[in-house]
């Protein structure tokens, strides 16, 4: 018996609890972790508290991130001990997820835990700093370097946020962090930001195009946020767009792609492919400023604690990371 969130929707109506599961109740996939830490983020948040339609299957155990140790496996790149993490395809929302003490997964969705980073190290960073890492590589991709000019992190104070404004800010780049918590101004400088604008700028509807601003934005917001980033970025600069706390809605106009050749580049952290998630893990372990700005960045729970902490997260009243320990 072990430990688990279980999420249940029925004639009761929907709910997630914390239960004893057998390792019988858990899916039939070929890899079968012992799960170290898992984390909590925002579409976590929205799978335990039932306000947005993350979970698709019932009963399931949510949980979009874990680290551990392969116990067994039927898959030819895993063997028992082997040290792995897993973000996105679909855990958690279609399968179950992390916030159990042991889950059972696909080997193909897992990848080798890099050797920079322990279990918990990984789960500090988890789908947000993986999801930064993608946004910042394909904005160089599309060209973005120093010198052209500053970079904006909307949802600043978010897990998304945090690690683009540090990842950014140790690549050189010059960082504009909006937030609408002012008051946590000095730990966004901390984290490498060199100016701090409120998010009221942005989350309100703006002009189809504004005046130039930044070389290139990272959103984690959407909606008003998303459509202001790009009606104030320079000619062909562009926007890496990789969520929806503010709104799936996008209220803009065409001008800034079509007058200045501005790019928005959606990022889809779910279902990359394994090659590109290695390389994103690689360049983390490369750029991360060091192990300190996990542990100022990060707030650790037991998994007792992850359906209350998970209202406070939506409520927008945690900063950064949260990390939970599955097995306490």
């Amino acid at each position: 018996m072990f430990n688990a969130l279980i999420i249940n929707k029925d004639e009761q109506g929907y709910r997630c609890e914390l239960q004893q599961l057998a390792d019988a109740q858990l899916p039939p996939e070929n890899v079968l972790v012992q799960v170290a830490y898992s984390t909590l983020n925002y579409k976590d948040g929205l799978a335990i508290t039932g306000q947005g339609p993350v979970v698709r299957k019932f009963p399931l155990v949510p949980g979009i991130d874990l680290a551990g140790t392969v116990i067994e496996s039927a898959h030819p790149d895993y063997q028992a001990g082997d040290k792995v993490l897993l973000n996105g395809w679909g855990v958690g929302e279609n399968y179950w997820g992390g916030l159990a003490q042991f889950a059972r997964l696909n080997g193909d969705w897992l990848i080798p835990l890099p050797e920079a980073f322990s279990a918990r190290d990984a789960m500090a960073i988890g789908t947000a700093g993986y999801t930064a890492m993608l946004c910042i590589m394909a904005l160089e991709k599309h060209g973005l370097t120093p010198e052209k000019g500053e970079v904006l992190v909307t949802g600043a104070n978010g897990g998304v946020g945090t690690f683009a404004i540090a990842l950014l800010a140790a690549k050189g780049y010059q960082v504009v962090a909006a937030t609408g918590r002012p008051e946590l101004a000095d730990s966004l400088q901390a984290l490498g930001a060199s100016a701090i604008i409120d998010r009221s700028e942005l989350s309100q509807p703006g002009k189809p195009l504004a005046k130039e601003r930044w070389a290139a934005a990272v959103d984690s917001v959407g909606s008003h946020t998303l459509a202001n980033a790009c009606a104030a970025t320079k000619a062909d600069g562009a926007v890496a767009a990789c969520g929806l706390a503010q709104g799936m809605d996008f209220p803009a106009t065409v001008a800034p792609f079509i007058l200045r050749g501005v790019s928005l580049l959606g990022i889809n952290s779910v279902t990359r492919p394994k090659a590109e998630r290695i390389a994103a893990w690689q360049q983390l372990a490369q750029w991360l400023p060091n192990k300190a700005m996990l542990d100022h960045n990060t707030r650790e729970i037991g998994l007792s604690e992850a359906i209350a902490t998970a209202s406070d997260l939506l409520a927008g009243k945690v900063q950064g990371r949260v990390l939970v320990d599955v097995n306490r």
